[in-house]
């Protein structure tokens, strides 16, 4: 409610308020620049917003069910499983279970014959599978995903929308960014344009 973002003085986001269903996917819509990003990074707690607030269902936080991709995804130099498993090291399960949901989630990905690979050595629509992976192992209520296809071929976009549309279904709740319209009307169950930081 009444978001704002004004880093130096500068409006980034502007008393942005939105209200989103708890399951499906939002595309949020809009042209470099607009917001997106920003919004996404407030949501996930990697920056603080200058004004407004933000409810989760009637609660201040989200709890620790919450999830990021990033455009660019962060990877470790180690195997793609180590990868996989490294957003479960904060939820304190054990070797077994780990190694159950990461060997699951790989399999969901198409990444099982490359677990034991440097995830260096992945193409770039196999280090987005990764990432997520990363974070559909942890069960995420919600996930949060940043422009996640922007730098892929087409046969790789179209591997991580199939993907997206999976952990949905998993009962995900999905807020995504994208400059791309074709990509919003074949994933969104609904849509949020901004521009120029407001709705």
């Amino acid at each position: 409610d009444g978001l704002a973002f004004t880093p130096n003085g500068r409006p980034v986001l502007s008393a942005v308020s939105l209200a989103l269903a708890g399951e499906g996917i939002t595309l949020i819509l809009g042209p470099n620049g607009a917001g997106k990003t920003v919004l996404l990074r407030i949501l996930a707690g990697l920056e603080r917003p200058h004004g407004g607030s933000i409810s989760w269902g009637g609660n201040g936080a989200p709890g620790d069910r919450i999830a990021m991709v990033f455009q660019h995804p962060m990877l470790l130099r180690t195997t793609v499983a180590r990868n996989a498993a490294l957003g479960l090291k904060p939820l304190g399960l054990g070797k077994a279970e780990v190694r159950r949901r990461v060997d699951a989630v790989l399999g969901r990905v198409g990444l099982t014959h490359r677990a034991k690979d440097s995830a260096r050595h992945l193409s770039g629509g196999e280090r987005q599978r990764l990432a997520l992976a990363r974070a559909w192992a942890v069960h995420p209520r919600l996930l949060l995903l940043d422009e996640p296809t922007a730098a892929l071929d087409p046969t790789a976009t179209e591997a991580v929308e199939s993907i997206v549309r999976e952990i949905r279904t998993d009962g995900a709740k999905i807020l995504m960014t994208t400059h791309n319209l074709g990509q919003a009307m074949r994933l969104a169950d609904d849509i949020v344009f901004i521009e120029a930081g407001r709705v």
